[in-house]
């Protein structure tokens, strides 16, 4: 018999995707929702043999498990609260968006008051930018809301040293290539000039990092304050530097549906 008879009649194994049993979710889906890890992260907890179910520890994120399970991570009990919540910080100048730096520079959570439940930032803010910054303890919803076809609108206070003019801005409107990147349209609105600088209104739903940065230095004018005054249906108002507070349950059950966020 010719070999291309013999792989003929070999029959590839058939595999089945893993059935999930009613009323359970994945591992890693559920420690996200619990605001433990991100999903990704939650699987090398998992691979680092950190994650326990009902006493045993668990190697794969092909895992299933419900509300009734006990779950450890690193020893210590996952206290799930299924409420989306989320808070509103006026992030300053001057520290990281993130856990911890290695450089040991100041971050967010150094500045977050005690008492808080695990949190997890929604988006980012530059180092030396300041703002509106949005916490939540749903990884769902930090996940729908940072995802580009969410396209949630971000609104920015830019201060800028230059003789900015309205029609050099609007080139933004039709997006440019800077450095063999695409930036999609930006709306730019020169609000006043005080001195040698101006205020600007950006509006943009990308967000790549530095962005508006790089799009004024592109245009030519330098960039010397950047405050986030609007992310999606959230507003900074009148908070003032270090300022956080929850937003309302009756806000949010208006709001999240309006952006598509549905509990799973």
């Amino acid at each position: 018999m010719s070999q291309k008879n013999i792989r003929s009649k070999v029959q590839k194994p058939q595999s089945s995707p893993l059935k999930k049993p009613e009323g359970t979710e994945r591992i890693s889906k559920f420690l996200s929702r619990a605001g433990v890890a991100s999903r990704r992260d939650a699987e090398r907890l998992i691979q680092d043999g950190c994650v326990e179910v009902n006493g045993k520890t668990i190697d794969t994120p092909a895992f299933f498990v419900n509300d009734a399970d006990k779950i450890r991570v690193n020893g210590e009990f996952v206290d799930f609260k299924d409420d989306t919540r989320v808070w509103a910080f006026y992030k300053p100048r001057g520290c990281l968006t993130a856990d911890y730096d290695p450089e040991g520079r100041q971050t967010v959570y150094d500045l977050l008051p005690e008492g808080l439940p695990r949190l997890m930032s929604i988006g980012r803010l530059d180092y030396n930018s300041e703002g509106l910054l949005l916490f939540t303890n749903d990884g769902a919803l930090k996940r729908h809301m940072e995802l580009p076809k969410t396209a949630l609108q971000r609104r920015y206070r830019v201060r800028a040293f230059g003789n900015i003019k309205q029609d050099r801005l609007d080139i933004l409107a039709s997006g440019v290539v800077i450095d063999r990147i695409h930036y999609a349209p930006v709306y730019a609105e020169l609000e006043k000039i005080q001195g040698g600088n101006a205020w600007v209104l950006f509006t943009l739903t990308e967000g790549k990092n530095r962005e508006i940065r790089r799009l004024m230095e592109y245009l030519g004018y330098e960039v010397n304050r950047l405050i986030r005054v609007d992310y999606g249906p959230f507003s900074l108002g009148k908070m003032n530097l270090h300022d956080i507070k929850e937003v309302p349950n009756d806000y949010l059950a208006k709001v999240l549906p309006k952006i598509g966020f549905k509990k799973s």
